[in-house]
Order: C-alpha cells, then structure tokens, then sequence
C-alpha cells in the first residue's frame, strides 16, 4: 500500500453538554487535520506517468470543499446544549449535531462525509485530528 497525507488547518469552537469539566463551556481550538489516501499498488518498481496516486491539488481542493468550508469559524454544539442555551441558536455560524462535537465525533463526521465524497479510485486510508499540540484522535482503515 503506497499512501500520500495532506494536512489541513482550522478554526472551530464547540462545547461538550454533560461534561464535568471546562470542555462544557464554549471554547475553540485550531484543529489540524491529516488526511491520508492510498492505492494498493501491487509489486511495481515506479508508479506510470503522473507517477501520482492522487494530486496534493486536487485532494486539497476536495477537503476543501467537503470539510474545511464547513468547518472553518464555526460553532458546533450538540442539540442538547442548545436545548439547555437556548440563546446559542442565534448564532450565525451554528452548526448543531446530535451527537456531542468531541475530536473524536468531528473525526468520523468528517470520514463519513469524505468516504461519500472522494472519487472512487481514491481509497481514504487514515485520518488524524489534533484538537491541541498533544491531543488528538485517530481513524484508519482496514480496508484495501
């Protein structure tokens, strides 16, 4: 399996209903998000002309599409927290999940919406999210 990661950068805040601790109140972090592909290319020497399993541009601009122009300066809240605040429904840029908006559900919110997304021949193999420097969560596929 030969495999390619791009990393990708953003902003969001979000906050945990129903923890006991500081993550219950609204906060953000800059999120850093690894996403990598892969193609199981058999026992070849070079792979032929591109010589690319995919363009860094192109999967740029799909992460892009599909995840960053969500993501990127938003509230996620569950809606639960906003049941209990009903004064953040006002905010504009509020996105409101069922489930709580942890590193951990953001990562595989944003592997469902990718393994929809991605072009067939694209195989989506592993994703990374860091919440902080020293914390993150972690997907990967077993699939080949």
């Amino acid at each position: 399996m030969l495999k390619v990661t791009k990393i990708f950068r953003f902003e969001t805040a979000h906050a945990i209903h129903g923890y006991n601790g500081h993550c219950k109140n609204i906060h953000g972090h800059s999120y850093v998000l690894h996403v990598t592909v892969g193609d199981p290319i058999g026992d070849i020497a070079f792979l032929p002309k591109p010589g690319f399993i995919v363009d860094f541009k192109d999967l740029k601009k799909w992460v892009n599409e599909i995840i960053i122009q969500e993501f990127d300066h938003c509230l996620i809240l569950s809606k639960d927290f906003v049941k209990e605040h009903p004064n953040t429904a006002r905010t504009e840029n509020l996105l409101i999940w069922e489930m709580e908006p942890t590193a951990e559900n953001i990562l595989l919110h944003i592997k469902n919406k990718l393994l929809k997304a991605l072009p067939d021949n694209i195989l989506l193999k592993k994703l990374i999210i860091y919440e902080t420097n020293d914390s993150y969560a972690e997907w990967e596929s077993n699939a080949f």
